[in-house]
């Protein structure tokens, strides 16, 4: 059985180091780089299950990194963060981010966090496999969701993993009135303790990209649902 792979793009050597040694020792395998250009050159050749990934970096900004991830890969990112401020937090989830911790950390919980996480992705892959095998069409989208592709008026659409996930949650529940804090725990795994913006920010985008204003509604004072009589 292969073990699952573990890229950590940090700076700092002994924190890269304790992390390599601490989730090596829980059967991970792990590899480091200590700069943003080292990092995306690993994620070619290792070819990740998980990225760690810390915020600031000496040739780009964690964010940026981030960017360019969850453009080009579906993998979960973990960001290490120094900064404490709720703003930056969901500045990183906005970016494509997971989850985050904050240093000073605990070994044991970025151990729980990166478990957590690989349990929501084989999570939402079996209900992906169990329920998608059918191509969803509705008005001029067509979704292959075992591919993750979705086109309208036979155009591609470039989502990020997040945005694909919180579309087939609506999808899936249509006519359901979500709130914010329930998406956040369906599509990023977890309730999040501050502000919801980043489900703003993920469903205007998917406004945007799908021309969806009309079936992506906002129900004011309670949050999203997906109009249950799509043609």
């Amino acid at each position: 059985m292969e073990k699952t792979k573990i890229l950590i793009i940090e700076d700092e050597e002994a924190i890269a180091d304790l992390l390599a040694y601490g989730l090596s020792r829980e059967g991970f395998e792990t590899r480091t780089a200590s700069d943003g250009a080292g990092g995306l050159q690993q994620l070619e050749e290792f070819r990740p299950d998980v990225l760690l990934l810390d915020w600031m970096l000496p040739d780009q900004s964690g964010l940026d990194i981030c960017k360019q991830v969850t453009a080009r890969y579906n993998l979960p990112i973990l960001m290490i963060t120094a900064r404490s401020d709720i703003t930056d937090k969901i500045l990183g989830l906005e970016f494509g981010a997971d989850d985050y911790i904050t240093k000073p950390f605990d070994l044991r919980e970025v151990v729980a966090r990166v478990r957590t996480m690989l349990r929501r992705i084989a999570q939402l892959q079996q209900h992906q496999a169990d329920t998608t095998a059918e191509v969803i069409r509705f008005r001029d989208i067509v979704i292959h969701p075992e591919e993750r592709y979705v086109a309208k008026a036979e155009v591609p659409v470039e989502l990020t993993p997040k945005e694909f996930d919180l579309l087939m949650a609506l999808y899936r529940s249509k006519g359901k009135i979500f709130s914010r804090a329930e998406l956040l725990d369906v599509v990023w795994g977890y309730d999040f303790p501050g502000d919801m913006r980043t489900v703003d920010t993920h469903i205007q985008r998917l406004r945007k990209k799908l021309d969806a204003a009309d079936w992506i509604i906002t129900v004011f004072g309670v949050g999203y649902k997906f109009e249950k009589r799509v043609e």
